[in-house]
């Protein structure tokens, strides 16, 4: 690597505090990659669905002392990245989407830092149109005129060989163990509506895409795989199975479970209160006899050491816009896909 470069982790960001929670809720729903109306019907539905989802956020966060983990973890991750490029003209920052800190501000401490290169890097390996897109487009605009620095931009790793490895390691540790009636697998994501998928998000065919890597890695075809979602809200359909039907059906089946988390490379909301607290209840509740989770990615040193190789492919690249695979992985059809562009030496 010459000249300083600037890595950017985006994540999604989360409440610092109660009285964030309701700003944080608006700015997530006032997202038009989000909600897909015209900017008065947005603003008018984000400010609703803020103000009436407050009291159970803050329920949520609650459980977690009143604020999100999630920026302790972004920047913990950063750190580890920093130690695992080992260079000392390169930084890593972190910009989160939907609370502080946000772009705007990211962008002034890189442009303070004076890169000769930037490298956009998502945690989320699943690209979708909903997560890592609104991230690029809000970076933009955040960027343009105070930021001239030449942008390479990583759109996805559903199956980086690091992330994989760590994913599955995760698992093996628990099967390792192990006693008793063989469990079944349930790959958890995050759902988008179906309405998503059906206009070209590519995001569901590559959790499958990381689901299918990590069962080859276990090397455990005599268990059962499911890829399901979770964390639906709202009237529309939802991408299927959901998790919790999958949990009620496997408590009626007698079927352990072990649980791992496939778009979540961070603990957070969604991990330490949806899956350890809410579906672990109701897995007791529906008869399953073993519930166990698996810990998101984090720090593992294989995911690190992948993030790593994506920053330096990112560097050693032409392509603006690439994923850890090389060349589109993406289905015909799914037009959300970004393209790849050139960029200027």
């Amino acid at each position: 690597m010459t000249g300083r470069t600037a890595v950017v982790l985006f994540n999604l960001g989360g409440p610092d505090r109660p009285e964030s929670i309701r700003p944080f809720l608006f700015n997530l729903f006032n997202d038009p990659a989000i909600i897909r109306q015209p900017w008065p019907v947005r603003w008018a539905l984000a400010r609703a669905i803020s103000w009436r989802r407050a009291p159970e956020a803050e329920r949520i966060y609650q459980r977690l002392g009143g604020r999100s983990p999630l920026l302790e973890r972004t920047e913990a991750q950063a750190r580890a990245l920093e130690r695992e490029l080992a260079n000392p003209e390169t930084r890593v920052f972190v910009s989160m989407r939907y609370w502080h800190p946000m772009a705007d501000a990211v962008v002034s401490e890189v442009a303070g830092f004076d890169p000769a290169r930037v490298v956009l890097l998502p945690l989320y390996p699943q690209f979708s149109s909903s997560t890592t897109a609104s991230s690029f487009r809000d970076w933009d605009r955040a960027a343009r005129g105070r930021l001239a620095a030449c942008t390479a931009r990583v759109c996805c790793y559903p199956e980086a060989p690091g992330f994989v490895a760590a994913a599955a390691g995760r698992i093996s540790h628990i099967l390792q163990g192990w006693e008793g009636p063989e469990p079944r697998i349930l790959y958890s994501a995050h759902g988008v509506p179906k309405a998503f998928v059906e206009a070209g998000d590519p995001y569901q065919a590559q959790v499958e895409r990381s689901a299918a890597a990590i069962r080859r890695t276990l090397r455990r075809e005599d268990l059962e795989h499911v890829v399901c979602y979770q964390s639906r809200v709202g009237p529309l359909e939802w991408i299927g199975p959901y998790t919790d039907r999958e949990i009620e059906r496997a408590g009626s089946e007698g079927k352990p479970l072990i649980v791992a988390p496939i778009a979540f490379v961070s603990e957070h909301s969604e991990t330490l209160v949806e899956l350890d607290e809410d579906y672990r209840d109701l897995a007791r509740e529906s008869g399953v006899p073993v519930y166990k989770r698996v810990p998101t990615v984090g720090t593992d040193a294989a995911f690190v050491g992948a993030l790593a190789e994506l920053v330096r492919r990112a560097l050693a690249s032409s392509e603006t816009v690439f994923n850890g695979s090389g060349g589109s992985i993406c289905e015909e059809g799914a037009g959300d896909c970004p393209l790849a562009a050139r960029c200027a030496a």
